[in-house]
């Protein structure tokens, strides 16, 4: 059966993720409050209104018509831009396209969340892009903020297919070099692969002063290790195929699976990326309600 983009724009959620303002952590309007002049002063800034010159102004500031006119020292105000830039970035690797017994893959839930922040972020007027990988980027749509790409973009989600081998490191690097303007990255991903490669190419896109969410999203069966006995494990990308005593190792298991995901935790947290560790038998609209609810209140 040929699936839909709207299945994975359920109702519940556009109703619940719209009321949010995902941008309350990225603009900096909080943040140059009180400064004398916006640091983007040039750039990403436009003017807001007039107020009186009070010693240590900038002089350049000052609106000369308006002292034409009044005789008096007006200083313009500038407030930042309240739009941004997001692109959601798809990892497309075999892993992705796994799941025991849940309705959706990894990939699938990872579609849901991305098409309901796309929703959002095209709703506040916001520009948005997609980026897909596996070894290099294979898939790439530019940003927008028309009506119009919210079904550009949703076409282009439903057609993807997650298969064969990743190279997260190299490809994230090369989403760096793509990116022009400080934007918002939304990574999806279940991360398997070498933690320390990883993390470096996140830094050097935090570096480049991009705002960075990593989705890290794990099969329920992989969070939670539901198995008895004797299994047969494979592995989506190399198709290896291994039998394991699922009541010997699942303690052990589960100890390796909480280290994995604290390391990118302590070094997300360390290096101000938003970590969010989500599995497929999680309610994808209720965690990504709780996790924008968080980051609204951090702002």
């Amino acid at each position: 059966m040929a699936v839909t983009v709207e299945s994975y724009l359920k109702p519940e959620v556009i109703r619940q993720v719209a009321r949010l303002d995902l941008r309350a952590k990225f603009i900096v309007e909080g943040f140059i409050a009180g400064l004398h002049a916006s640091p983007f002063h040039g750039f990403s800034v436009e003017f807001s209104e007039h107020r009186k010159y009070t010693a240590g102004d900038n002089i350049s500031d000052i609106d000369w018509n308006v002292y034409a006119k009044t005789d008096r020292f007006y200083i313009k105000k500038f407030q930042a831009e309240t739009n941004l830039t997001g692109y959601l970035v798809m990892d497309l690797s075999g892993s992705m396209g796994y799941t025991y017994r849940q309705e959706l893959t990894k990939f699938e839930y990872s579609i849901s969340l991305a098409a309901a922040l796309c929703y959002m972020m095209i709703h506040q007027q916001d520009a948005v892009g997609l980026i897909a990988f596996d070894r290099k980027v294979s898939q790439s749509l530019a940003p927008g903020s028309k009506r119009s790409q919210l079904g550009n973009i949703l076409s282009l989600l439903a057609k993807l297919k997650p298969e064969g081998t990743t190279e997260i490191e190299a490809s994230l690097h090369q989403v760096a070099g793509m990116l022009r303007h400080r934007s918002l990255v939304m990574l999806f991903s279940d991360l398997l692969g070498e933690p320390e490669s990883i993390l470096r190419a996140i830094h050097r896109l935090r570096h480049a002063g991009h705002d960075i969410i990593v989705f890290h999203i794990l099969d329920e069966a992989e969070a939670q290790f539901p198995f008895e006995g004797m299994v047969r494990l494979e592995d989506n990308e190399t198709h290896e195929i291994i039998e394991v005593d699922a009541d010997a190792i699942k303690a052990d298991y589960l100890e390796e699976v909480e280290q994995f995901r604290a390391k990118y935790r302590t070094d997300c947290i360390r290096t101000r990326v938003d970590y969010v560790p989500l599995h497929t038998g999680m309610p994808f609209d209720k965690a990504l309600m709780s996790y924008l609810l968080t980051r609204q209140a951090r702002a």
